[in-house]
């Protein structure tokens, strides 16, 4: 019996190795599965993106008449054309959509990638984020000559977990403005390898605490013991760049009014390499209330720290999250910076439960008094849903078409029949119509008492129709509809009017995609290629995209005109689109700057999905008299608005303004020195 049980012990335990050992090995297969996942992600985005300028190509002047002198030459030796680049390019096309759309399809949810190449960032690293010792004698000496004058920082380190404390206590002691105190809060005590490296370093203290005691109690009772004008909060194993309080001290330097700054970020892995860089916008309180992105590093004013009661309870792991929205309720964005330099690098992920962080944000409204719902998002990302008024107002949407019936009735038959917002007219301008159908669905469509129809025969000029069509408008919003759009989800509208009733807010964009299911707009970008260009344009639907922006409601310098919602007032207020200067493009860009200009925002929400195809209906600029006109309205736009086109606030100077994919930038268009 012994032996038995003997061999059943040794049969359960040669079985439990066995089941361990799959267990690794399931564990190490769905990593590489993962890592194949995310480079066939970033191999499809890739080739996505090289369409459009194949297609740019294909449509160059250059292109077309190297094509015509080979037709020409082949004519003329009686050869058949045979072939061409263009018929295998295109078949390549063809196949990999087909791919694409079964793959994609299949995917069971959004998956985030690594959007920067790792190797690719760190010779980015090498070539442009590596201060060399002339740079770094150079921030010495600035600070021995008073050139960078003394300005006491203060930083807590939140000791939660000690097993890399050592690196981030290194990466302060190294830092090149040598005026800091620091303060360690643990609750267990230091290691003695720690104890040695700080007994001597009288800028350093530490506090033990009892698990029990809130951490906001800790920070609270640190803050008393300081006279230092700011405060900055560093997690346990994160690293500071060796130059990162001398930046900090730099534009304090300069503007010594700022109550809160915040930094670029990156992450380490295991092996002390960087990646995963996390540039971001200036300060863009719409992506604020989507996403945490100022939280490292950041450095706060102490006296209104006090003056706020310091920091709260309440929200358990969301201490500084919570303390942030208290700020911006009582400070003005002039008082806000960012810094668009990677000083703080993050060791893997610490974030906060996502229920506290959405009831941490809807505090934040009540104390406002806003009246707002604060959801779920896509990855547990907050979404702030603002409530319409009672009496909900009539929205005027204005849609321009010449022709291309069935495009026109698409758009309509989904305004009138895919939408839920009902409180609604449209207002159709025709510009000179003539197919005998089209005619015939602009009278017959006129019987819904919803549809007005206005003809103006003219030469096309888009906003000159835009703002014919306002002037016929009853309602109190407005909205720009092009006639090639189709209706994806049936809140859009109310959406995008909840977010156009809020009174700081100008204009508001839609989500809109290409009829191949990648995207057309998400945002434009000002100064992309010397003028302008839409965010993730081309990017697989179901691609997260850069840090979770392609599904984040924020703020842009301007969006489409294919698809804006603002109020009348404002519309009015700022003289409509540019009939004169601006016919046919750039009109949109050119109000929205304007609008800016006045101190509103610009909202982009991804919560209004649409198809759009774009320039279906008008064609594309393909003659000498459509090319002047472009020239003159490129021109134009140059010299109105050099300034702005030259730093767009809300996409960071270390991302390319060559491309639309928010890649890395060669160079980046800003200096540390």
């Amino acid at each position: 019996m012994n032996t038995k049980n003997s061999e059943n012990k040794e049969h359960l335990f040669n079985l439990q190795a066995e089941l361990i050992q799959k267990q690794a090995e399931i564990k190490q297969l769905q990593q590489i599965i993962k890592q194949n996942n995310q480079e066939i992600n970033q191999l499809a985005q890739w080739l996505q993106s090289l369409q459009p300028h194949i297609l740019a190509i294909y449509n160059s002047i250059t292109w077309k008449i190297g094509a015509t002198i080979v037709h020409l030459i082949l004519k003329l030796l009686s050869r058949p054309a045979g072939i061409t680049a263009q018929d295998i390019t295109n078949k390549i096309f063809s196949r990999f959509n087909a791919w694409r759309t079964d793959y994609f399809t299949q995917q069971a949810a959004l998956q985030q990638i690594t959007w920067h190449d790792k190797q690719e960032y760190t010779d980015w690293i090498q070539q442009y984020d590596t201060l060399t010792s002339q740079e770094l004698t150079k921030m010495r000496a600035n600070i021995a000559v008073g050139e960078i004058y003394e300005i006491a920082l203060f930083i807590i380190v939140n000791a939660d977990n000690i097993s890399h404390l050592q690196h981030t206590i290194t990466s302060i002691q190294q830092q090149i403005y040598p005026h800091w105190k620091l303060y360690i809060a643990h609750q267990i005590n230091l290691p003695e390898g720690i104890l040695n490296s700080i007994q001597n370093e009288k800028r350093i203290q530490s506090i033990s605490f009892v698990v029990e005691k809130p951490l906001a109690n800790i920070f609270n009772t640190l803050l008393k013991q300081t006279n230092s004008p700011f405060i900055a909060i560093i997690q346990t194993a994160d690293k500071l760049a060796v130059d990162a309080l001398y930046q900090v001290v730099k534009v304090l330097n300069i503007n010594p009014n700022l109550d809160f700054i915040y930094t670029d970020e990156d992450k380490i892995d295991s092996n002390s390499q960087r990646y995963a860089p996390h540039f971001k916008s200036d300060w863009n309180p719409d992506l604020f209330y989507s996403q945490y992105y100022t939280q490292h590093l950041s450095i706060y004013r102490c006296e209104l720290i006090n003056k706020l009661g310091g920091f709260k309870t309440d929200y358990p792991n969301c201490e500084e999250y919570d303390l942030t929205l208290r700020f911006i309720e009582h400070i003005s964005p002039e008082h806000i910076y960012h810094i668009p330099h990677i000083l703080y690098h993050q060791w893997g992920e610490k974030v906060a439960s996502n229920q506290v962080i959405r009831q941490t944000l809807q505090a934040h409204f009540q104390r406002l008094r806003q009246k707002v719902e604060v959801v779920a998002g896509i990855a547990g990302h907050p979404r702030v849903i603002y409530s319409l008024p009672t009496n909900i107002p009539l929205v005027s949407l204005i849609i321009p078409t010449r022709d291309k019936l069935k495009l026109l009735r698409g758009t309509i038959d989904d305004i009138l029949n895919k939408t839920d917002y009902r409180h609604i007219e449209l207002i159709i301008v025709d510009n000179g119509s003539q197919q005998t159908e089209t005619l015939e669905y602009l009278r017959h469509i006129q019987q819904d008492k919803r549809v007005r129809v206005v003809h103006h025969n003219a030469p096309f000029n888009y906003s000159q129709l835009n703002n014919l069509g306002v002037s016929y408008a009853q309602g109190e919003i407005i909205g720009l509809i092009n006639n090639d759009l189709k209706v994806i989800t049936s809140g859009w509208l109310t959406e995008m009017v909840s977010q156009a009733l809020r009174p700081e807010i100008g204009a508001v964009g839609a989500k809109l995609y290409y009829s191949n299911d990648t995207i057309q707009h998400a945002g434009v970008i000002v100064g992309l290629a010397g003028m302008a260009g839409h965010g993730f344009k081309h990017l697989l639907k179901n691609t997260a995209g850069y840090q979770w922006r392609p599904f984040l409601v924020q703020n842009y310098s301007t969006v489409t005109a294919a698809c804006l919602v603002m109020r009348r007032q404002i519309f009015e207020q700022f003289g409509g689109l540019n009939e004169k200067h601006l016919k046919v493009a750039y009109n949109d860009v050119d109000l929205c700057l304007r609008i800016r200009e006045q101190g509103y925002r610009i909202v982009w929400t991804p919560y209004a999905e649409l198809y759009h195809l774009e320039s279906a209906s008008r064609g594309t600029d393909d003659n000498l008299k459509k090319h002047l006109r472009l020239r003159h309205e490129l021109n134009y736009m140059q010299s109105h608005w050099r300034k702005q086109l030259s730093n767009d606030p809300y996409y960071n100077p270390n991302l390319t303004n060559e491309y639309e994919d928010f890649s890395l930038a060669y160079p980046p268009r800003v200096a540390k020195i």
